[in-house]
């Protein structure tokens, strides 16, 4: 599966075979916005139009879209994950937010 983003919004893209084209749905809300095309530039450009027509939908209806996430994340974990992790955030002269974020963005 891969991702494509565009004004904060991610979208999950598959391909399916029994229809011949690529399928894409936002990613992140409980709002249902799917859209698909034949090529890799129509999608791009179905997806752009479907987040642009839910922004202006959304505002029309004078209501707040809804974004994917805030950014924050709260993790519980062990003591020992937890000191761990600050050790190697320490030795790569990063804050342990820093840090962490990487190794997540690497992880993806």
């Amino acid at each position: 599966m891969n991702t494509m983003s565009y004004e904060g919004y991610a979208a999950r893209i598959e391909y399916s075979d029994e229809d011949g084209c690529f399928i894409g749905h936002i990613a992140g809300i409980k709002d249902v916005i799917g859209f698909h095309a034949d090529s890799v530039s129509g999608l791009r450009a179905a997806f752009v139009e479907a987040v642009d027509d839910y922004l202006a939908t959304c505002e029309k209806l004078q209501r707040a879209p809804q974004k994917p996430y805030s950014g924050k994340l709260m993790l519980r974990v062990p003591p020992e994950v937890h000191a761990h992790a600050a050790m190697m955030a320490e030795a790569h002269g990063k804050s342990l937010n820093q840090w962490a974020a990487d190794v997540l963005m690497s992880a993806t």
